[in-house]
């Protein structure tokens, strides 16, 4: 049981760390003019990411410094979201090895 909770912890975290690779994809594309944000689906994709990484991108973006047109807040969430991901490992690998993983 706590082994199924720390793997479905550690997937989610790296769907989130996926999403927002994608999301910073999505939006350079956007700002070189590759994708249309007028396109439904190129709109309604970029929102989704947009929604789905900004209660994770946002206090990051309060902390960090203003760098003119270069968002480098992608960047630290995914350093946090890894560091949290070996914590979680460390802390499961603790459990197992004291006997409580079952």
């Amino acid at each position: 049981m706590i082994s199924a909770i720390f793997w479905l912890a550690g997937e989610l975290i790296h769907l989130m760390i996926l999403a927002i690779i994608a999301a910073a994809v999505m939006s350079m594309l956007i700002a070189f003019g590759v994708a249309n944000p007028r396109n439904q689906i190129v709109y309604t994709v970029a929102d989704f990411l947009n929604r789905l990484t900004e209660p994770v991108l946002r206090p990051i973006r309060r902390i960090l410094p203003y760098f003119g047109n270069i968002d480098i807040s992608p960047l630290v969430a995914i350093l946090l979201l890894q560091a949290l991901q070996m914590v979680l490992a460390d802390v499961y690998g603790r459990l197992v090895l004291s006997g409580m993983a079952f």
